[in-house]
């Protein structure tokens, strides 16, 4: 049978019981397999490493080397987030490797949104390959691939568009040949998120939200700068932080701040004041395909303003995009 196909008889995981039996099953399997040598993850912090980094550690304890890159474009706190669960909690083998002056380095002065994605995207596979080669012993790669990525990667064979290759960290140097251990290769997103409750990850990191690969660098719009990838990150975690307050986080599928590279003159402590806009973005999506707009309560959208002004240097208006998907995009860039 061709392993990267679900079979018809798998039951759907949507209970503990059923994430535990998987979980049994997958450590039994990963342990046969890798045996005494060692496995190397690149942790992001999302839900998908994080459930593989989570039941890694279990089957095969310190054998798993996780690496977590902060690229400097994370929202707040995450990698110390990151941080305190893995290496803290889970006591697990954690390479923390702060990259933010390299990524912040290779971005200064570019604008170009797709010349973004490939540098923050090149420069990632980089850095994780250098700190892979440090490394003794490892002979698997770990990775959070999951079955949605698996279709994708099919309907791209059969010529059809296809969103994205499911492997997650691709195009890594040829002398860092790895065999690949892909736990949740045949899970869909809310499995994943059952079989990570089950693990005793903490709510907020199997249910966080989707955060595109790029991190602020796609939020942070025209070319990067410290100042107002700075502004851009205290914005976004108090807009998350009001969300989450006003039970708005549980009914909207994404919502972040944008900051584009404009500015406008505005009024602070009687004196004219120059600063940029925070773009408020909230949308419902079943697929990504299209989206709709979530009606965000006027109590609400006052508080965040009056925040966002009042406690981030740099920003003196607060904007809320009205736009569906089509004719927008869910991100700006």
């Amino acid at each position: 049978m061709n392993s990267n196909k679900r079979p018809d008889s798998m039951l759907r995981i949507t209970t503990k019981a059923l994430a535990d039996q998987f979980i049994a099953e997958e450590i039994e399997k990963i342990r046969a397999e890798v045996g005494d040598k060692k496995v190397l993850l690149a942790l992001s912090g999302g839900v998908d490493s994080s459930v593989v980094a989570a039941l890694l550690i279990k089957a095969i304890g310190d054998q798993l080397i996780s690496v977590h890159v902060n690229h400097g474009l994370m929202r707040k706190n995450e990698s110390e987030d990151v941080v305190e669960v893995f290496r803290n909690q889970l006591k697990a083998n954690l390479v923390y490797v702060d990259a933010t002056d390299r990524f912040l380095g290779l971005l200064a002065g570019v604008s170009d949104p797709e010349r973004k994605r490939k540098i923050i995207g090149a420069e990632f596979i980089n850095v994780f390959a250098d700190e892979a080669r440090k490394l003794e012993g490892v002979e698997y790669l770990a990775q959070g691939t999951i079955y949605p990525d698996i279709l994708e990667s099919v309907k791209q064979a059969e010529g059809k568009k296809a969103v994205k290759s499911h492997h997650n960290v691709g195009g890594l140097p040829e002398d860092l040949n790895f065999k690949l251990v892909e736990p949740i290769k045949l899970l869909y997103k809310d499995e994943v998120r059952v079989v990570g409750e089950a693990l005793g990850l903490p709510h907020g990191m199997v249910y966080r939200q989707p955060f595109p690969g790029p991190g602020l660098g796609v939020r942070c719009l025209g070319a990067i700068t410290r100042d107002r990838l700075e502004a851009l990150r205290e914005a976004d975690a108090i807009l998350r932080e009001e969300f989450e307050i006003s039970g708005l986080s549980g009914k909207v599928w994404q919502y972040f701040i944008a900051i584009p590279d404009i500015k406008s003159v505005g009024v602070k402590d009687d004196s004219r004041y120059e600063g940029w806009p925070a773009i408020i973005r909230a949308v419902n999506t079943k697929d990504a395909m299209t989206a709709t707009i979530e009606e965000i309560p006027y109590p609400v959208l006052h508080k965040i303003t009056s925040r966002i002004t009042n406690e981030v240097p740099g920003i003196n208006r607060v904007l809320f995009d009205l736009t569906p998907k089509p004719t927008g995009t869910i991100e700006w860039e």
